[in-house]
C-alpha cells in the first residue's frame, strides 16, 4: 500500500520548507510530505552568506527588487506585488526570527547565524506536522486519475498535489522533460574572473570602487557595471564582478569565459578629468616622487602598479614626469584592459541560471502550464539573481504563491 499525501514536496532546502511550511499552516487538515534526496535537509541555506544566511534585500519596490534577476525579471513583477520583502520580515518575525540590514542592504537574522533559520524551518515542520523524508531520492513521476505517483529509492508515494522545489537538479530536470517541459540548459551564474597580470598579481585583499565593461568578440562593449571590485589570489570578484557573471552568463559560457574587459579605477572621473588633475600635481607636488603618495583616494598598492605600469620609475618626479607619460597614465586610471581567461565559483554559493522554461508556468500560480496539479518554487525554475539575498527572496515569493494556490485548489 502506497503512503498518501495531499500535498507532496520534492526538495528539502530553502523553497521546499517554505512551501510545505506555508501550505500546511493555511490547510491544516491536511497531509504534507517533504522528500529530501540527502540525508541532510537545508545544506544550501547553511552556508548562504558565509553561514550567516543572507535571507533577502531590503529593497521595498517590486520593480526595483525585479531588476535584481538576470532570468525572471518580467516574471517575478507580478509575484512580488503578492509577496516580497516586508512579507518576508513579517513572516520571520512572526516566528520569533528577527531580521536587520547591512549598510548595503543585505538582511541577515540579527544571530548572524544561518542556524537560526534551520532551526525556524526545522520547529515549524515539526509543530505543523510535516513529515520530512531523508535519504528519498526521485527515480520517477507519473499522474494517473489526478494522482501523483513518485518513486523513489526508499518507497512509492502518492500525492493529489505536487511541488517540485528542487534547485539546480540535473535529475529532476530530467524527470520534468519527460512530463513534457522544456529544460533551458544550465549554466553557472555567479563566478568570479580569472586574471593573470602582474597589475594585480600582488594585490589579493585590496578593494576599491570600480566600473567595468566586458567586451565582444569585435571590441564592442556588451556588459557595464559598476560596484566594489575586489583584487583575488586568481583576478578578480567583488559585487562589481558578481553582476557581470550573473548578466553574461549566456554570452560568457559560449566563449568558454575568455574575454577582455575595460577597467575605470576612477568611476567617476573621465579620462580627461583624470588627466586634467594630474597636470595640476606637476606644479602642486613638483618635488615628490610620483610613486611616494597614492592620489584619487586610491589604495596605495593598486596606485603603485598603475603608474609603474605605465613605465614611470620610483625616482621620477611630478616635475620630470613628462605630457605622454600623464596621458598614459590617465588612460591607465580610467581604462584598464585586462584579459579574462576562466573563471571560479564564487564561494561555495553555486547559482546556475537555466531550469524550467518560464513560458511554461503560470506566474499568478507558479502552476505549470503543462500538468496541472504541479507546482514550481525556486531555482528550479529558470530563475536566477545577482547576489545580496535576491535568490531566497524568489524562494520565498514562489514558496508562498504556490501554498496559496493550492489553499485554493484542494
Amino acid at each position: 500500500m502506497n503512503t498518501h499525501y495531499d500535498i507532496l514536496v520534492i526538495g528539502g532546502g530553502a523553497a521546499g520548507f517554505f512551501t510545505a511550511i506555508n501550505a500546511a499552516e493555511m490547510n491544516p487538515s491536511k497531509r504534507i510530505g517533504l522528500l529530501e534526496r540527502g540525508k541532510d535537509v537545508l545544506t544550501k541555506v547553511k552556508i548562504s552568506g558565509g553561514g550567516r544566511c543572507n535571507v533577502t534585500h531590503a529593497q521595498y519596490d517590486p520593480r526595483e527588487l525585479s531588476k535584481n534577476y538576470p532570468r525572471g525579471e518580467k516574471e517575478l513583477l507580478g509575484p512580488f506585488h503578492s509577496f516580497m520583502t516586508g512579507d518576508t520580515v513579517a513572516w520571520f518575525e512572526s516566528k520569533g526570527v528577527q531580521l536587520k540590514t547591512e549598510a548595503d542592504g543585505r538582511m541577515f537574522p540579527v544571530s548572524d547565524s544561518s542556524q537560526t533559520i534551520i532551526d525556524c524551518f526545522l520547529a515549524e515542520t515539526e509543530r505543523l506536522s510535516i513529515d520530512v523524508l531523508l535519504n528519498n531520492s526521485v527515480k520517477s513521476v507519473s499522474k494517473t486519475d489526478a494522482v501523483w505517483s513518485i518513486e523513489t529509492t526508499a518507497q512509492v508515494l502518492e500525492a493529489k498535489v505536487l511541488v517540485v522545489a528542487s534547485g539546480s537538479n540535473p535529475k529532476i530536470w530530467k524527470l520534468m522533460e519527460q512530463l513534457g517541459h522544456t529544460i533551458v540548459l544550465p549554466v553557472p551564474s555567479l563566478f568570479t574572473f580569472n586574471i593573470k597580470d602582474s597589475r594585480i598579481l600582488d594585490l589579493p585583499g585590496v578593494s576599491t570602487p570600480a566600473s567595468i565593461k566586458v567586451l565582444n568578440e569585435k571590441g564592442k562593449v556588451e556588459l557595464e557595471s559598476d560596484g566594489p571590485l575586489l583584487i583575488t589570489h586568481w583576478g578578480m570578484s567583488g559585487p562589481a564582478i558578481l553582476k557581470l557573471s550573473a548578466w553574461g552568463a549566456r554570452i560568457l559560457a559560449p566563449r568558454e569565459y575568455r574575454f577582455t574587459i575595460i577597467v575605470n579605477w576612477l568611476p567617476e572621473l573621465s579620462e580627461d578629468e583624470v588627466l586634467e588633475a594630474l597636470v595640476a600635481n606637476k606644479g602642486e607636488f613638483s618635488k615628490q616622487t610620483i610613486l611616494k603618495y597614492a592620489h584619487f583616494g586610491l589604495p596605495k598598492r593598486l596606485w603603485r602598479n598603475v603608474v609603474k605600469a605605465v613605465g614611470i620609475d620610483a625616482t621620477e618626479t611630478w616635475a620630470e614626469i613628462t605630457k605622454r607619460k600623464l596621458q598614459n597614465l590617465a588612460q591607465q586610471l580610467t581604462a584598464s584592459y585586462f584579459e579574462v581567461n576562466g573563471k571560479s565559483t564564487f564561494k561555495e554559493e553555486f547559482v546556475t541560471a537555466g531550469g524550467v522554461d518560464l513560458k511554461e508556468v503560470n506566474f499568478k500560480t507558479f502552476e505549470s502550464k503543462k500538468c496541472p496539479g504541479l507546482y514550481f518554487a525556486g531555482e528550479v525554475l529558470n530563475i536566477d539573481a545577482i547576489t545580496g539575498g535576491f535568490n531566497f527572496q524568489n524562494a520565498w515569493t514562489g514558496a508562498f504563491m504556490v501554498a496559496q494556490a493550492i489553499t485554493k485548489q484542494l
